[in-house]
């Protein structure tokens, strides 16, 4: 009797076993395409050059490496994985590999940089698009991402005031978006594109804000390009620096307005028609005129109709 037993039992594992088997790999494709992918892309030649300096690195033509990832992004879209494109800085990777303790000459510690900027650079979503398509798509939110830090880092470092002992960072990013929200508001219904610009004494900071307003209901827009916005417009007011903001509306069956205000003593005054056409109108690196485009009216700014601005100094 202990014998059968045994050899029922045996037996029923041996069934289990063998019963589970044809289904593991089965199983792991699943996990497999489940599990998000992420490719690290040199999106030009010097980036490129840079990193053939590596024994291990295997390209030797950037056109070919170009040509080689967006292959591996159509195999990966089309077993149906999530993939994710980081920008890759050799730069950063080199000083990545330094601080880490790892060497910069294998592919695993480029793995391991490329997981790291995927958790916190900038990055886009394939999904089946061409790489041309992606790469200004992914440049561009890699000058968003370095304006924003930078900005947030200018912020920072400017402490507190010494008058009321409020954060002057803090309160400048408060400002800045009661301005934008009034903005929003008081431009009415469309699609809007907002462009603010103010410079520092390392660079010229920019940030650019999409947003839609159907006739009832409030403005549609981008958290993180909300954020963007308002904290490069919150450096412009804590410095006091000449910054600007143009906003240009598109509606159905009717041209596009362009306004403008210039910051000046923590609000946004209006331009005139004149001063948004002239700052519309000209070359920004050569100050030669451009011509203006056709079907669209460059308009005084209105009145967003926000609180006085509190000083700190």
């Amino acid at each position: 009797m202990a014998q059968q037993d045994n050899t029922k039992h045996n037996s029923s594992k041996h069934t289990r076993k063998h019963g589970t088997t044809p289904h593991g790999p089965t199983l792991r494709r699943t996990l497999r395409r489940e599990a998000p992918s992420t490719v690290g892309l040199l999106v030009d030649e010097q980036d490129f050059a840079a990193m053939r300096r590596y024994r291990t690195f295997p390209f030797d033509d950037h056109t070919a490496y170009l040509h080689q990832v967006e292959g591996l992004l159509q195999a990966l879209a089309a077993q149906g994985m999530h993939t994710t494109i980081a920008l890759f800085d050799p730069e950063d990777y080199a000083e990545f590999c330094a601080e880490s303790g790892l060497d910069a000459d294998t592919g695993a510690s480029r793995s391991r940089f490329t997981a790291e900027i995927a958790a916190a650079g900038a990055t886009v979503a394939y999904t089946g698009q061409r790489l041309t398509d992606v790469i200004p798509l992914l440049v561009s939110r890699a000058v968003r991402q370095a304006t924003w830090e930078y900005a947030t880092l200018l912020l920072a470092d400017l402490g507190a005031c010494a008058d009321c002992g409020q954060d002057i960072g803090r309160a400048a990013f408060d400002r800045a978006s009661h301005l934008l929200m009034r903005l929003l508001e008081t431009a009415g219904p469309g699609t809007h594109h907002l462009v603010c610009s103010t410079p520092t004494e390392n660079d010229q900071l920019l940030a650019v804000l999409h947003t839609h307003r159907d006739t009832t209901g409030p403005a549609r827009l981008d958290t993180s390009e909300g954020a963007e916005f308002a904290t490069v417009l919150a450096v412009a007011i804590a410095l006091e620096s000449p910054g600007g903001v143009v906003l240009r509306t598109s509606a159905p069956d009717s041209p596009d307005r362009v306004h403008g205000w210039r910051l000046a003593h923590g609000t946004l005054a209006p331009l005139t028609a004149g001063e948004v056409f002239n700052a519309y109108c000209t070359d920004a690196e050569t100050g030669e005129p451009v011509s203006p485009e056709p079907g669209v009216e460059y308009s005084a700014g209105f009145d967003i109709g926000a609180d006085p601005a509190e000083r700190h100094h």
